[in-house]
């Protein structure tokens, strides 16, 4: 025999079905439930000097952060390899104010130099005050992205002018790129709150005076 369902009985009916499908979307205390990708991608935590790595979800990699910054091997290396490649950027600076023929490129010599200089000097003192030794860089230039070659240096050496001008934007944009290259990789595989704001720095400052560079290109 058929029996007819009342409309007012179907929709009783799917209302409780999506009564039951809510509840199951809730863990036991009532929370609804979390998907995994919540927790984002895993990132590969580099371990503190002579430990390995660790492999953790986003929000396992920000709670561990949160409870200890102890430095890990990025942070030691980020601090000695950008010391070097400030200590370029600086060589090449010094070179802006009998060499150059803008004034603009002078300035921006100027301001690269000033704000480099006290960044090195900070980067030091936090690897004295973490036990990390300051000299010892010994990272080859290619291993840093943006570094000038020997050839590079001396040519912009020897040049002058509206030569040294074109050389000098070319070879600092590049060198900028590379280090806020450094500070982005930093960023996502150091673990000391320090670091990661001198990496913050260095992507807000270079990143501007890239813009500035390229205008005046």
């Amino acid at each position: 025999m058929l029996v007819r369902r009342s409309p007012r009985a179907s929709l009783v009916t799917a209302s409780l079905a999506a009564v039951v499908l809510a509840l199951g979307a809730c863990d036991d205390s009532g929370t609804p439930a979390k998907s995994g990708a919540a927790d984002g991608p895993s990132v590969i935590a580099p371990g503190r000097p002579g430990e390995a790595a660790e492999t953790l979800s986003a929000g396992e990699a920000a709670k561990k952060r949160t409870e200890d910054d102890s430095p890990n091997s990025a942070d030691f290396a980020y601090a000695r390899m950008m010391i070097e490649h400030h200590t370029q950027a600086l060589e090449m600076t010094r070179l802006a104010p009998r060499q150059a023929e803008s004034s603009r490129v002078k300035a921006l010599a100027a301001r690269i130099s000033a704000s480099q200089g006290p960044e090195i000097s900070s980067m030091k003192g936090w690897l004295d005050t973490h036990d990390g030794d300051a000299h010892a860089t010994g990272h080859q230039h290619e291993e840093m992205p943006g570094m000038a070659t020997g050839a590079q240096l001396k040519a912009l050496r020897v040049a002058r002018g509206k030569v040294f001008d074109r050389l000098f934007l070319k070879l600092m944009i590049t060198h900028h790129d590379g280090a806020i290259s450094m500070a982005t990789d930093v960023k996502a595989q150091g673990n000391n709150i320090q670091i990661e704001e001198m990496a913050d720095d260095v992507i807000a400052q270079q990143t501007s005076e890239i813009s500035r560079m390229r205008a005046m290109s």
